[in-house]
């Protein structure tokens, strides 16, 4: 149903609506999953004892005291694994936020703008940054600035900031060709054309309209990007360009755990290679969930 009125016009329509009332099985696993990591990640540094500070002994397996085990110096495990969980989907929320900031409302006037040179000049950029595999374009910008901060004119970007940064560029191509994808279907709809006879200028149509109905397929391509930014950043820890420390990171333990595997300290590098697994497994299955759950809806 369209209403017109002198100041707005305004197509009802159920933006985003969940097909189907049976959620699958591998979605609860998935947000169980995540709901675990995140619960880790918020209250795990609150709960545990100072992840800098030696409580125990040198490689002692888990018990009552230390859930964990401790690692080489004797610091509890558990703390430094909520610590490191919690630099992880820091990472993960901030890369992919400003990933969807920008690759949003470009992707939407990509498509709008279908075979016209905002489209192509939007797209050729995209493509370009594709070319590069994000871990090789990972160190190749670590390599030449450095695993410390750095002065960006009058601004400090931490060894945090530049991962996060660097997985924001990597991922803005990948939302924005889903939005492009989804504003060229998105535009076929009568209700656009409905818009444009009616007068309705390009920027009402895109702000009001389509940035809101290409919403879904971009949220699902979020979720499984959690998973890789989560990866990604647990693999430049491992690697030694990752945040560096004293500041726990899932990948920097892994890393420290694989001089002491042949010691018997199973619980070193299993420990926190489980609270990773989890996060990426939990976000990938939620990913396909939300995929099966987010419709567009009819009109």
């Amino acid at each position: 149903m369209t209403t017109i009125s002198p100041t707005r016009v305004r197509v009802g329509r159920r933006r985003i609506v969940v097909k189907g009332r049976h959620v699958k099985g591998m979605t609860v696993i998935g947000v169980a999953l995540v709901a675990s990591y995140l619960l880790l990640a918020i209250f795990g540094p609150m709960l545990t004892v100072d992840p800098l500070e030696r409580t125990g002994d040198p490689l002692a397996g888990p018990s009552a005291a230390h859930w964990f085990g401790t690692d080489h110096l004797g610091r509890d495990l558990l703390s430094r694994v909520a610590a490191g969980a919690r630099v992880s989907v820091l990472v993960a929320v901030i890369s992919v936020g400003i990933g969807l900031v920008f690759a949003l409302p470009l992707g939407v006037c990509a498509g709008y703008f279908a075979g016209r040179w905002p489209d192509e000049l939007i797209m050729r950029v995209f493509e370009a940054i594709q070319t590069v595999p994000l871990f090789v374009f990972a160190m190749v910008v670590l390599g030449i600035t450095g695993v410390s901060s750095f002065h960006l004119g009058p601004i400090e970007v931490s060894a945090a900031g530049k991962i996060i940064l660097l997985i924001a560029i990597a991922a803005t191509p990948y939302f924005a060709r889903v939005a492009r994808a989804a504003t060229l279907a998105e535009i076929q709809e009568d209700y656009i054309s409905a818009l444009r006879l009616l007068g309705v200028s390009r920027r009402r149509v895109i702000m009001d309209e389509l940035m809101v109905n290409v919403l879904p397929p971009v949220i699902v391509q979020s979720c499984l990007w959690m998973a890789v930014a989560v990866f990604a950043e647990g693999a430049l820890g491992f690697l030694g360009v990752g945040v560096q420390p004293p500041t726990p990171t899932l990948g920097g333990v892994i890393a420290d755990a694989t001089r002491y595997m042949m010691a018997g300290a199973w619980w070193y590098c299993v420990m926190p290679g489980l609270v990773l697994l989890v996060a990426t497994v939990g976000f990938g299955l939620l990913g396909d969930g939300a995929n099966d759950l987010l419709d567009r809806g009819e009109r």
